[in-house]
């Protein structure tokens, strides 16, 4: 810049100011967090650690920033006796994980004017007209009238009360394992299982029934299997391959080896595929997937609803699913979360002793998987494992976190 120009400019500011006209003020555009490579080895210290402890076989871990992958990393192996060497494309059951991806096609749905927030269970299920609601009595308990509806937003948020407590559990049994059969139409069933409580008075964890039926919910008010729908509305626009409810023979030969933990360590899971039939499209818990593939949805979050020039959802349609839903009040909740539409919510850092930051939001699986967005940051975070393990997903956060610089 001349000298001239310079004193041009100054003396421009002197006679604005003179005049008493504000000065024009560039606005700093806010800087983007950074996520420093170097200490992003900390994650793969954490797996590691994990690993040497015989805590799990392997891992993959994902961070994304600003909708681009800046840790990608596969550790360990996907089976202890084969010792096959795990892959950044290995394939694992999420587990609960996939309940987000119902929230997101019942909001879909929702935006297209199909299904309501306040919408009764029974609009579309009728037989949930009449639900009753289990009160305990001694060793039993009998029913009395629902004070209110259930809601799809009491299934989206746990606080239905469906199949969600020991009474209602022993009560839906015989459904729930029908449906593996019969898939999620079987659980138009539930209706006639009491509710844990009064719908909207408490926050209680419902496993699998609740999305479940929202999945059911989903197919009659698309016309379609939630399987289908699922497919054609949400994982082949993203380009989420190899995300099924029911692996192929080649998917099989890429999937990682599911363990529990025991007194002699872990073990292969007895029953890996108590959530895959082909009949069941499992909305609780039912899809297998690769963790790119889920980036791709995760990142989606987000980013307001849309990724690689994809749009699935309104922005105000994905900070409603991503803002405290449920009254602070509410009992059962755990210190500093909240309960979104789908997901988990960190309302106070503080209070959940986390480094994430406030509005953060995602899920977990039983079988160790673990996500979450933080929208502010634009920040995206994945663990896939397949050894249950609930203080782990902490400490991944941690891992993260500790990388990232804003």
């Amino acid at each position: 810049m001349s000298k001239s120009y310079r004193y041009g400019l100054l003396g421009c500011a002197v006679a604005l100011a003179l005049t008493g006209m504000p000065l024009p003020v560039q606005a700093a555009a806010p800087a983007a967090p950074v996520v420093s490579a170097q200490r992003l080895q900390g994650i793969s210290a954490f797996v590691e650690r994990q690993i040497t402890a015989g805590e799990i076989s392997g891992a993959v871990t994902l961070v994304a920033r600003d909708g681009r992958i800046v840790h990608l990393q596969a550790q360990g192996v996907t089976d202890l006796v084969s010792r096959k060497p795990m892959q950044k494309d290995t394939l694992m059951r999420i587990a609960s994980m996939t309940k987000p991806i119902v929230a997101v096609s019942v909001l879909m749905l929702v935006e297209e004017g199909k299904i309501r927030l306040d919408d009764p269970v029974s609009r579309f299920i009728p037989a949930f007209k009449d639900v009753k609601v289990a009160v305990p009595r001694g060793q039993g308990f009998y029913s009395v009238p629902a004070d209110r509806a259930l809601t799809i937003t009491d299934l989206l948020t746990h606080t239905g009360g469906l199949v969600s407590g020991p009474v209602s559990i022993a009560a839906a049994a015989p459904v729930m394992d029908r449906h593996r059969a019969e898939g999620i139409k079987a659980l138009d069933d539930l209706a006639a299982v009491p509710l844990e409580f009064q719908p909207g008075t408490r926050w209680s964890y419902s496993g699998l029934a609740g999305f479940e039926l929202l999945a059911r919910i989903v197919e009659i008010a698309a016309g379609q299997r939630f399987g289908e729908f699922a497919q054609q509305r949400i994982f082949a626009p993203l380009g989420m391959k190899d995300t099924t409810f029911w692996p192929t023979d080649a998917q099989r030969a890429r999937m990682a080896t599911l363990y529990v933990q025991g007194d002699k360590g872990i073990t292969p899971n007895a029953d890996p595929d108590r959530l895959n039939t082909p009949m069941l499209d499992s909305g609780g818990g039912g899809l297998i997937t690769t963790i790119e593939s889920y980036a791709r949805f995760a990142m989606l979050l987000a980013n307001g609803g849309e990724y690689d020039g994809v749009r699935l959802l309104a922005p105000a349609t994905v900070r409603l699913m991503g803002s405290r839903v449920i009254a602070e009040t509410l009992p059962g909740r755990l210190p500093g979360e909240g309960y979104g539409l789908g997901v988990r919510v960190v309302t106070d850092p503080a209070a959940r002793h986390t480094l994430l930051g406030q509005g953060s939001y995602g899920w977990s699986g039983a079988y160790g998987t673990h996500f979450w967005v933080d929208p502010t940051r634009k920040l995206t975070a994945i663990l896939f494992v397949q050894t249950p393990g609930q203080q782990r997903t902490g400490d991944f956060e941690t891992a993260v976190m500790q990388a990232v610089a804003d």
